[in-house]
């Protein structure tokens, strides 16, 4: 195996074991959360999370175009001075809009919960949002391993002080709050380590690089609010459901979402290491990689479906408070597919290729149908069924329209395989719905077996194919 594939493998292990400890830390925080406190306390967690995934807003862009434009160079290349000045103009930019939070918020709710969460995910967004700005440079270098021990310390101080929190019967959401804070905190601290050459200089190496924020600000702002429309995409409709319903419910909505999304973390492992990959890739072998990644994920992704009705049971079983709520995991469970594919292939081909303007077209154009889907199930008609329901149909949409983009710049074809896909989504959905019990299983079953067998050709050209792939990837 040559050196490269070698550096390859190393890369996609560190990420993987990084995403597996990301995986069963959500795991746990997903089972034994909600089973040791409150449902409203619950809503309250699943509320700070929310809204404290929209602080990637406050930097602008600056983070994504630092990613864009200097993604694929070597973290030696990097001029450090600049970066340096660029580093705590962007810690101090945080810091002033993070005290802006604080004082309207005292004004914008008399509610001493929300008031508590809107000031932590103030405080939270100067430790992300500078942590992202280090976690960029290091994913846009090929600094992996790096990554990789900064994203597991986050997750594992985390989770060990949510673990002594329950051990002694604490049950205050406000402090599981505060364990996601100092984690956040003490991964930052390590990553200002690994970047110490550019964090900590002498005060006389520092000037103001307006011109070079503008230009990573001008960049990155298209793809920030491309990763901000597809957020909001889902998360207009957890707005709508937390506004036209209690915080319990919102809470366990959040629940089902949180169970389908898990299988989210491994895709992240792959996508984290393709970009740079990708960028140093050869065109002209771009459009071949795409068919082989794509066959082989799709086949994993589908084949996950058949764990939903077991997962299902085990899950009624451990949370019955929940039970009821877990009818909707029928609904929203294949969103981890549509999600997935854009992650891993659409989203980072897009961003190799430079193409962000078409990925804000597209999550622009499926955020506004978001909007106009919540109003009518929300307020107009009421039904969180359907609420709910249009959460994957949105997914779907996006999904095929980004192919219909994608396939047209790689000029190869993808109308069979979207068809197959949304035909087996569709049985699975239905099936799910209105069959509750083992029958389910063997009702999807019967179609993914359906698929393996016009996919079968399409399937053995990829295995053969992966020894290519590997050698195309260069690091």
């Amino acid at each position: 195996m040559n050196g490269k594939a070698i550096s390859f493998i190393k890369n996609f292990s560190y990420t993987l074991i990084s995403n597996l400890i990301s995986l069963i830390v959500s795991a746990l925080v997903v089972l034994i959360i909600p089973k040791l406190i409150g449902v409203e306390e619950y809503g309250f967690w699943q509320l700070y999370l929310f809204y404290s995934s929209y602080v990637g807003f406050m930097h602008f862009g600056w983070n994504d175009g630092i990613y864009l434009r200097y993604g694929g160079k070597r973290y030696e290349e990097l001029n450090k001075q600049l970066f340096f000045s660029q580093f705590w103009m962007l810690v101090f930019s945080q810091a002033v809009i993070a005290v802006l939070i604080f004082i309207f918020s005292v004004y914008i709710t008399a509610d001493n919960n929300r008031l508590f969460i809107l000031q932590m995910v103030g405080l939270v967004l100067v430790i992300v949002n500078t942590r992202y700005m280090l976690l960029f440079i290091l994913q846009a270098t090929n600094r992996i391993k790096n990554y990789a021990y900064i994203t597991m310390m986050d997750r594992l101080v985390y989770i060990v002080l949510i673990i002594l929190f329950l051990v002694f019967g604490i049950r205050d959401y406000k402090l599981m709050v505060a364990a996601d804070l100092v984690g956040k905190g003490i991964s930052l601290t390590y990553a200002m380590y690994c970047c110490k050459d550019i964090v900590f200089q002498t005060i006389t190496e520092f000037y103001f690089s307006c011109s070079e924020a503008i230009k990573n600000i001008s960049v990155g702002i298209k793809l920030m609010f491309a990763n901000i429309a597809s957020i909001l995409i889902i998360g207009v409709i957890r707005f709508g459901i937390e506004r036209s319903w209690d915080v319990a419910t919102f809470g366990k909505v959040s629940l089902t979402l949180s169970v389908s999304n898990l299988t989210m973390i491994f895709i992240n492992a792959v996508g984290i290491i393709m970009f740079p990959i990708l960028r140093r890739t050869d065109k002209d072998k771009l459009p071949n990689i795409y068919i082989i990644m794509r066959d082989f994920l799709m086949v994993i992704l589908l084949g996950i479906l058949l764990a939903y009705y077991p997962l299902k049971v085990i899950m009624s079983a451990w949370l019955p408070q929940y039970a009821e709520s877990l009818m909707y995991m029928a609904l929203v469970f294949p969103m981890f597919i549509y999600e997935g594919k854009m992650a891993l292939l659409i989203n980072t081909y897009l961003k190799a290729l430079r193409k962000e303007k078409i990925m804000l077209s597209i999550n622009l154009i499926s955020l506004v149908l978001s909007l106009f889907v919540t109003v009518i199930t929300t307020k107009m008609l009421g039904n969180l069924d359907l609420a709910i329901g249009s959460i994957v149909a949105l997914l779907a949409f996006r999904s095929v329209l980004s192919e219909v983009f994608i396939s047209k710049i790689l000029k190869i074809s993808m109308h069979k395989d979207i068809i197959l896909e949304l035909a087996l989504t569709l049985i699975f959905i239905l099936s799910g719905w209105f069959i509750n019990s083992w029958h389910m299983v063997l009702v999807y079953g019967m179609g993914y077996i359906f698929y393996i067998i016009i996919k079968k050709k399409d399937l053995i050209r990829t295995m053969s194919s992966i020894k290519v792939l590997i050698k195309a990837k260069e690091c």
